[in-house]
């Protein structure tokens, strides 16, 4: 059995108009932003997150209008022991690194079933609300800081303490 690589992206794909798509997962029935581990040591994290959109929406980041940009954030946790099994048996964290892709509107969506079962687009901080990971919450409030629509402001990107 070849184990997960514990490093992983999570991606925040939403519109201009600020609405989050939103995916709820096939196993644990919850709902989530795109999210997929390495599937080799030294695969860069933007190859795995253009890889990770594909694979669970069929959203292809190189069509025009998509920009997808690495925020630079990371996020180091602990694995659910639900989880566990997946990784070598001395692996208990995971590092996450945050992808945001902004797209013109929504665009059609085909979902990956055997990852998850629905897809819906929620005003961001209805979906912040929403998704069961702190992580990606946290994410989605951060997505105002990355537009790059003059509609509006931009501030300055979030930075992380140690």
């Amino acid at each position: 059995m070849a184990y997960k690589i514990p490093e992983s992206v999570l991606v925040v794909i939403y519109t201009r108009d600020l609405e989050v798509l939103m995916l709820k997962r096939a196993d644990m029935h919850t709902w989530q932003s795109v999210t997929g581990s390495k599937d080799f040591l030294l695969e860069p994290w933007l190859e795995t997150a253009k890889r990770e959109v594909l694979e669970e929406t069929h959203i292809d980041v190189d069509s025009p209008g998509c920009k997808l940009l690495d925020w630079g954030l990371e996020n180091y946790y602990e694995i659910y022991p639900a989880y566990r099994h997946r990784y070598a048996p001395t692996v208990s964290h995971n590092l996450e690194r945050v992808f945001g892709l902004e797209l013109p509107r929504q665009v059609p969506v085909v979902l990956s079933a055997r990852e998850h079962t629905q897809f819906k687009w929620r005003p961001y901080l209805e979906a912040a609300d929403e998704v069961f990971s702190p992580s990606n919450a946290e994410a989605i409030l951060h997505l105002k800081n990355f537009l790059h629509d003059d509609r509006h402001p931009r501030a300055q990107a979030p930075s992380k303490r140690p």
